[in-house]
């Protein structure tokens, strides 16, 4: 028996589950887990069940008996199969090591296949993990090439880009081409503090959390869908140094969740927001 998860996304009407589980149960197949949600009109369903075979013959079948009979988006994959992932850095290392630990440990089903940063500054650090690190420098007069060059790397052999506090603005145009989901994770308050020292002057403001949101890249800076988010509870004694390593270490949990979550088949987007199961 081979083990396979299945996604749906369809409109919401009585006989999903029964029918899913009667197309699994008649190719002699078990099913392992669960999980389904309605929203609204729209419903939602993550299965995990083993298989005789998964191959192009039960994808077939299941898009002819199930998918089209209720108007399916859907998704067939190998949970043996670690997602292949491409991750962006800048120079702040704190999520980029904990990644890349967790996937030594296997902690993550993920596959690092390259770092890429606009800074050398973590090359040696990445070296160690023994994956390749990829040094594309950016600056406003050459972010075309740059992220013609960042296409290049990532195009068509991943399955995920993860920005682990990569300090550019990706364009449309490059979010367009590169044709797979990112994750982005930063820093939220509240208050919210955008821009410079935010940590300096959420102190100043006197703020009690600190947290940290990893959320989909869209082309509307950091509005993407919320995959998943943490706080943690500060107070006046806490100086922005301390602030500023407690988000670290919220920012670390929070991405990981995200990706972890995104590579198990757990979320499925919902307009502007996420169904995690």
């Amino acid at each position: 028996m081979t083990a396979a998860r299945l996604l749906v996304r369809c409109p919401n009407r009585r006989g999903i589950i029964a029918a899913i589980s009667n197309f699994i149960l008649d190719r002699g197949g078990d099913i392992r887990e669960c999980s389904q949600y309605a929203s609204g009109p729209t419903f939602f369903q993550r299965t995990v069940f083993a298989t005789p075979a998964l191959d192009e013959q039960l994808e077939r079948d299941f898009q002819r008996d199930v998918a089209e009979r209720f108007g399916m988006q859907w998704w067939l994959t190998d949970p043996s199969r670690p997602k292949r992932v491409a991750i962006l850095v800048s120079r702040y290392d704190h999520c980029l090591l904990d990644l890349l630990w967790r996937s030594r440990r296997g902690e993550l089903p993920i596959d690092v296949g390259v770092v890429v940063s606009n800074h050398p500054d973590l090359a040696d650090a990445v070296a160690g993990f023994g994956i390749p690190y990829e040094h594309v420098p950016v600056t406003p007069e050459t972010k075309p090439q740059a992220e013609q060059r960042q296409l290049e790397l990532v195009r068509g052999r991943y399955d995920l880009i993860v920005l682990a506090r990569y300090m550019q603005v990706l364009s449309p145009g490059f979010l367009d081409a590169v044709g797979i989901p990112l994750i982005n994770i930063h820093h939220s308050f509240l208050p919210s503090f955008a821009g410079a020292n935010p940590y300096q002057r959420a102190r100043e403001r006197g703020v009690k959390l600190i947290g940290a949101t990893a959320h989909y890249v869209t082309e509307e800076l950091d509005e993407g869908p919320i995959i998943e988010q943490g706080i943690v509870r500060v107070t006046h004694r806490d100086e922005a140094d301390e602030l500023a390593r407690r988000g670290a270490d919220v920012e670390r949990t929070v991405l990981a969740r995200a990706v972890g979550w995104h590579c198990e088949d757990r979320v499925l987007r919902d307009g502007r927001t996420t169904v995690v199961l």
